[in-house]
């Protein structure tokens, strides 16, 4: 391991608070448990309607809850994939970086422009397609279209 990473890669390393907050939010509400709390409560209050004669504050209480928690969850989700994401890239950097005979040109595609990413993707296309061509006939399988030998 690179020394001038230890002191971020350790069994003691403390996230941020958002981050702790974060990951537990992402784990609870992840859980079946939770959605079955979440559908019990919607049918509680759809269950109530007539009670409260299916009024505007009857239906605000809900449409009010449900707008609050997804505005939250929206930067919750989204940080946590943020970290996943990173954290994925970073392994598959290093396998990159570890693989001999790698091109460790690609080790930032995520930096790249779309277009960049597509002329990238187009030639590893045309290879895929060129080791296609060299294998067929190889491996028994028809050709698309062609009806299999019965």
């Amino acid at each position: 391991m690179n020394r001038s990473h230890e002191h971020i890669i350790h069994r003691g390393n403390r996230a941020s608070l958002f981050t702790r907050l974060a990951q537990s939010v992402s784990r609870w509400t992840g859980k079946p448990v939770t959605f079955f709390a979440a559908v019990t409560i919607i049918v509680v209050w759809a269950a109530s309607g007539p009670i409260f004669g299916f009024n505007d504050t009857w239906q605000l209480v809900i449409n009010t809850s449900t707008t609050i928690i997804t505005f939250l969850m929206v930067f919750i989700i989204q940080n946590s994939q943020n970290r996943d994401t990173a954290a994925m890239q970073i392994k598959l950097d290093e396998l990159i970086v570890r693989l001999e005979g790698a091109r460790e040109e690609l080790l930032d595609l995520e930096e790249l422009d779309e277009s960049d990413l597509a002329r990238i993707r187009d030639d590893f296309c045309a290879r895929a397609n060129k080791a296609r061509e060299k294998s067929d006939g190889k491996n028994g399988l028809p050709e698309p279209g062609e009806a299999a030998a019965s």
